[in-house]
């Protein structure tokens, strides 16, 4: 069923996690508690769950002190923090298993560490670029960026969080993971004016339905 075309941004992400508790501690610590939601859920899943949320900062010893805070409060190193051609970045997993990737363009630091988070993008992973990106703009989305059948950007104005598309195995690669995964997607994008499910399983949900933190 094709869904009315008057999505235009991300308003909220819900991360569905087993322990409620723990999750809430861990984004606390982390940082990150004002930016995502959270709710209880035992949906079962294994493997990659096909989606990353990155924050981009302004400088590598950002990058050091939100990776630093995630490892502290019992996130797992994926890929250390590093220098490569496009800037400096790593990527944690938290204990829900959720993937983070905290990067910057910068390779020099200008100014002492802060907790300041300049984007949060949500990275799904789909099997057809090119067909997922319609999809979307079905939806009512403008394309922003747009590289081919690899990676797809949307312009969502002044949502608090951005949305771009990657292919599955290209992004699971990036973020050191093998690409295979089964069940949830413990995911839920806020926004659409009603529910609706995308071609890789990712749920939307009328922002008014989403759960308050």
């Amino acid at each position: 069923m094709t869904v009315p075309s008057v999505l235009t941004s991300i308003e909220s992400v819900t991360l569905d996690v087993a322990d409620l508790t723990a999750a809430n501690r861990f984004y606390s610590a982390f940082g990150l508690d004002t930016h995502v939601r959270l709710r209880a859920s035992d949906a079962p899943t294994t493997g990659f769950r096909g989606f990353t949320l990155s924050l981009t900062v302004s400088q590598p010893a950002t990058v050091n002190g939100l990776i630093e805070a995630a490892l502290d409060a019992g996130a797992t190193t994926l890929k250390p923090a590093a220098k490569s051609l496009w800037g400096y970045g790593g990527v944690v997993q938290a204990p829900d298993g959720t993937i983070w990737k905290v990067a910057t363009s910068a390779k020099k630091d200008t100014g002492p560490a802060t907790r300041h988070v300049d984007e949060i993008v949500l990275l799904l992973g789909v099997a057809d670029v090119t067909a997922s990106k319609r999809f979307y703009v079905d939806q009512g989305l403008a394309v922003a960026k747009s590289f081919g059948r690899m990676y797809v950007e949307f312009a969502t104005g002044s949502s608090p969080i951005k949305l771009a598309l990657y292919r599955r195995r290209a992004l699971a690669k990036d973020l050191g993971v093998a690409p295979d995964g089964t069940g949830s997607h413990r995911l839920v994008i806020g926004g659409a004016a009603r529910p609706f499910t995308d071609p890789d399983g990712f749920a939307w949900e009328a922002t008014s339905l989403a759960p308050t933190p």
